[in-house]
């Protein structure tokens, strides 16, 4: 098992996983965070710090996209191992459905 980003992040980006971790297997995208599935530790700490709720098992039913995202993307988007502001209009969007096909960004973030 690891945990996996959902587009409950997309345009929220509240980075609170990021400090928790502690093998830092966060990578940074534009608009969204995604983990390294190799890198996690299966740990569970971000979890619970999502404010959006984006963070969950890939075992769950429906994660097997994300999964696939999240190792796609932390392959090309630099590594993020501290929390950054979160975007000015991340509280608009927390909760908002359909983000991905809305907003996703295959652009990646400044990292650290």
């Amino acid at each position: 098992m690891t945990y996996v980003v959902t587009d409950a992040c997309i345009r929220c980006k509240y980075m609170d996983c990021v400090e928790v971790c502690p093998v830092d297997c966060f990578y940074e995208g534009e608009n969204m965070l995604v983990i390294n599935p190799n890198e996690c530790i299966d740990c569970g700490v971000c979890e619970p710090e999502c404010p959006a709720e984006a963070i969950l098992p890939d075992t769950e039913v429906g994660n097997e996209k994300w999964l696939e995202l999240n190792a796609s993307f932390s392959a090309d988007w630099p590594n993020i191992t501290r929390k950054k502001d979160s975007p000015v209009d991340a509280d608009e969007h927390k909760g908002e459905e359909g983000k991905y096909d809305k907003y996703f960004s295959a652009e990646p973030g400044q990292g650290d």
